[in-house]
């Protein structure tokens, strides 16, 4: 008899400067909930037009990073929002060792509420 894996599968809604995460509450079969919300703080005003675009881009690194780390073991993705955003998110867990193996898709969207989202992310994934 063989066990099948257990897909550990993620919706995201992002845009520029938030994001909402859904997961299922334990086993594939479990009920989606929301696991956790990430704020991305953006640049500081910079003189130096340089040192600005690097620190920006340092920022969204680090808002990419606390979404990810939210999401340990990721075999299917799908991240939606508005804006291009979620397109540089899945470049950047393709990237990622740990998760350049997910399944990623991505969707445009408004603004979805938790309990939008795990609706959405419930028949996404259904």
């Amino acid at each position: 008899m063989s066990t099948q894996k257990t897909k550990k599968q993620f919706g995201v809604w992002m845009d520029g400067q938030n994001a909402t995460v859904s997961g299922r509450s334990g086993s594939e079969g479990d009920a989606f909930v929301i696991l956790g919300h990430v704020k991305h703080t953006g640049a500081d005003k910079n003189s130096n037009e340089n040192a600005a675009n690097n620190q920006a881009q340092a920022l969204v690194q680090k808002y990419f990073k606390e979404i990810a780390a939210i999401m340990p073991n990721v075999d299917e993705i799908h991240v939606t929002g508005p804006g291009q955003v979620q397109e540089q998110f899945i470049h950047f867990l393709a990237e990622t060792p740990q998760y350049k193996n997910a399944v990623a898709t991505e969707s445009t969207s408004n603004k979805m509420g938790d309990e939008q989202l795990i609706t959405f992310v419930g028949k996404h994934f259904g």
